[in-house]
């Protein structure tokens, strides 16, 4: 038994769209979960900041609020930061107090490394939140 093959057959057979779903499924996925990823990590990064961002900031308030006790100010940004994702970034925390112009201010300095992939790497981040002295 011979299979004959017609003209008409192949061009049938070319032109239907029968396979397409499944090779552009394949095309576009990789690129999809790319885009997923990276705005992932985009939300990771912002996280952090902002986590360490509220930390600093609490930390000066602590300062500001007992007599400007600058070791227990630390320990607060420091407790806030080790219940977090973002404690394992941290590197240094350091307290102070500040003058500026007439207004006595305590100043909570956080570097930190900003979990970032790919060209960036991971980069250094220092952030600082501020209170008035009551």
């Amino acid at each position: 038994m011979r299979f004959r093959v017609s003209r008409r057959n192949v061009h049938d057979r070319l032109a239907s769209e029968d396979g397409n779903a499944s090779v552009e499924f394949a095309l576009v996925a990789p690129l999809l979960m790319l885009v997923a990823l990276a705005v992932l990590q985009l939300m990771l990064a912002i996280h952090v900041r902002s986590v360490v961002t509220s930390a600093a900031i609490e930390g000066a308030r602590v300062a500001a609020l007992v007599d400007g006790d600058l070791a227990r100010a630390e320990s607060r940004t420091r407790s806030i930061l080790e219940n977090n994702i973002a404690g394992a970034a941290v590197q240094s925390i350091t307290a102070s107090q500040v003058t500026e112009g007439e207004n006595e201010m305590f100043a909570m300095v956080v570097e930190t490394e900003l979990p970032l992939i790919g060209f960036y790497g991971p980069t250094s981040m220092k952030l600082t939140g501020h209170a008035l002295a009551e």
